[in-house]
């Protein structure tokens, strides 16, 4: 294995589209670093948190969700530490149940998610269902390795950015 496995994924649409970035590795390389300084470095509208299944059940391999934009306010922030951070912990939890995370695993490895949620989302059962599914997606794309070169190579001259305004 790789020090470190990159996965991401884009699921959804409108304001409750998710975007997830995520770096898997052992605790005791660079992840792990990242990890730790994660959670000891916190600022301002930049609240990171452990991805829980419900208060005082971490999933595993322990998680730390970072924010991708600036958290504004209370509605924005809940939603975050609500449907997002469950979302996240269950889409791990699963992950190693459907063996796309090897179980022996899930103690040596953490993992870093970056978690996107759009400041005027509304709907909570949108956003967790797009955020587990991209969790779920970047998940197996980190795991195994995908996309490989030879995929990227093929596709990058007809390669469409839904954000790109091209």
């Amino acid at each position: 294995m790789s020090a470190i496995l990159v996965g991401e994924a884009l699921v959804g649409e409108g304001n409750e589209i998710a975007h997830i970035d995520l770096l898997i590795g052992p605790k005791n390389g660079p992840v792990g670093a990242a990890f730790a300084s994660a959670l000891a470095s916190q600022t301002a509208g930049h609240s990171n948190l452990l991805a829980v299944l419900e208060p005082n059940l971490i999933c595993k391999p322990a998680t730390v969700m970072i924010t991708k934009v600036t958290i504004k306010g209370a509605k924005q922030a809940v939603q975050m530490f609500g449907p997002a951070q469950f979302a996240v912990a269950k889409a791990v939890a699963d992950s190693v149940a459907d063996g796309v995370i090897p179980e022996d695993k899930a103690e040596e490895w953490v993992i870093v998610c970056g978690v996107f949620i759009h400041w005027e989302a509304e709907d909570d059962g949108k956003i967790f269902q797009y955020n587990y599914e991209a969790t779920k997606q970047a998940i197996a794309s980190a795991v195994k390795g995908k996309p490989t070169i030879g995929e990227i190579t093929a596709k990058k001259d007809g390669a469409k950015h839904p954000f790109s305004g091209q």
